[in-house]
């Protein structure tokens, strides 16, 4: 992020602009929402800014700037559409301590402006740096067909009512009465007039105040395999709700950022807690936090009923008396599959899946390897990794085909997925040479289906979808 996005405090201060032709006009358009004191330097100005001077609306020279028109300016616009120009008064401004734009030329802009759309004083800005105007103006599209234009008369009406209130409890009990009024209450109200909207805010506090605090809730989440298109809507509303979070370390950040900013967020993976937190410690954070009546999302990634050890957090805050839900997810297996263009099951090939996990080497002694080794077979094996030598080992003792295809994918649905294809008898070194760094998933039967023949070593792109 080159361009950090904030909200200037424009009233009362000085905007100045160079320019007078159809790029001042643009920017003025945008400007004259604000509460500043507009100057404008133009020898030549369009009509419409002649007319707006003459209505007070912004004060307009009729010259080129000189040295010192923008001192006390919070910032400056250079629009006179004529590059030498543009860099003598964006020198001026420079000089005179104004902040810097020069239309249509990113390098040389101290800040740019981004599409707004305007439900004052409801803003919303789109930003793309520059790169891609045209996409900014379809989102400033898009979100203006969503908002309804009565938004800015609820959030005008709210925010005189914000001090009353502050009598309810800071935190939860603020922000549910506030969900209440903009998304229930207030556009009940206004369709009968922006009269009754006042009454019902008198009346949904009463209301509020009355409210037994919330008790704790955990939400047991999945978060699916780190594609954020991938996350359920169900996942993305516990995360707005939730006053803490409780994430593994493989959750991708931009799953993180889907939480409120004043959300606590506790990482029990390896930053906060090292590589391996106790299981202990993350169930007595849990009902520590849910005791303090906070909405507690405990963030899994890929399904939180697939290896997550999720009964174990349930049993915790079932005997500390604390309620709780499960959203689940999409589990990595469904996600890797796809990505090989495969189903986990197929009629005359097998009619079965097996779920396994190689982080358990103890656990995996106990598993029928010899069904497993019959023609056909599937298995998708979780954290099989550092446990492919022994895979391959049990297999091949139990008379597997030792072409049976093997298929590793190493961050599922993620931007840098690598799709490693193999087969039993060269899963190792294969997968130990292949220099895996993030989870990855072992699919045992199945091959990408692009894939024309079975080749160690080899790391393939993602296959194209089959057409329909």
């Amino acid at each position: 992020m080159n361009h950090f996005p904030i909200f200037l405090n424009t009233s009362g201060r000085r905007i100045v602009l160079s320019g007078g032709g159809d790029a001042a006009l643009a920017k003025l358009r945008l400007l004259m929402k604000t509460t500043a004191h507009i100057t404008v330097f133009a020898p030549d100005a369009a009509p419409e800014i002649e007319s707006w001077a003459e209505a007070g609306q912004l004060t307009l020279i009729r010259r080129a700037m000189d040295p010192g028109d923008a001192m006390c300016a919070a910032l400056f616009y250079a629009a006179d559409e004529d590059a030498v120009e543009d860099k003598r008064t964006a020198a001026i401004a420079h000089a005179d301590g104004a902040l810097v734009n020069i239309v249509d030329n990113l390098a040389d802009s101290q800040f740019i402006t981004p599409a707004i759309v305007d439900r004052d004083p409801v803003t919303v800005a789109i930003g793309t740096e520059g790169a891609a105007p045209v996409l900014a103006r379809a989102i400033k599209a898009d979100l203006e067909e969503k908002l309804p234009t009565s938004l800015g008369t609820l959030a005008a009406i709210g925010k005189t009512f914000r001090k009353a209130a502050d009598a309810l409890p800071f935190g939860r009990a603020r922000r549910d009465f506030w969900r209440d009024y903009y998304f229930n209450a207030g556009p009940k109200a206004i369709a009968s007039g922006v009269e009754a909207v006042q009454p019902a805010l008198d009346a949904l506090l009463g209301d509020h105040l009355m409210k037994e605090t919330r008790q704790g809730h955990v939400a047991f989440v999945g978060a699916g395999p780190g594609d954020l298109e991938l996350l359920t809507l169900k996942a993305r509303k516990a995360l707005d709700e939730a006053d803490v979070v409780i994430y593994d370390r493989l959750i991708s950040p931009e799953i993180l950022e889907l939480a409120r900013r004043e959300a606590q967020m506790i990482d029990v993976g390896k930053e906060a807690f090292g590589p391996s937190t106790p299981q202990e410690v993350i169930n007595a954070l849990i009902v520590e936090h849910g005791h303090k009546g906070a909405q507690v999302v405990r963030l899994k990634s890929g399904d939180a009923t697939v290896f997550g050890r999720l009964d174990e957090e349930i049993d915790a805050v079932t005997d500390a008396g604390i309620d709780w839900h499960i959203v689940p997810g999409i589990t990595s297996a469904s996600a890797a599959v796809a990505s090989l263009g495969q189903s986990l099951t197929k009629r005359g090939r097998n009619t079965s899946v097996r779920f396994l996990t190689g982080h358990d080497m103890q656990g995996f002694a106990d598993h029928d390897w010899r069904a497993l080794a019959n023609p056909g077979e599937v298995a998708a094996i979780y954290m099989g990794k550092k446990s492919a030598r022994f895979i391959q080992g049990r297999l091949l003792m139990h008379g597997i085909d030792p072409a049976t295809p093997v298929s590793v994918i190493e961050n599922a649905s993620r931007a840098d997925q690598r799709v490693l294809s193999t087969t039993v008898a060269q899963m190792e070194p294969t997968i130990s040479q292949a220099g895996l760094s993030g989870p990855a998933l072992t699919f045992i039967g199945l091959a990408p289906r692009n894939a024309v023949a079975a080749l160690p070593d080899l790391t393939i792109p993602q296959p194209a979808q089959e057409a329909r």
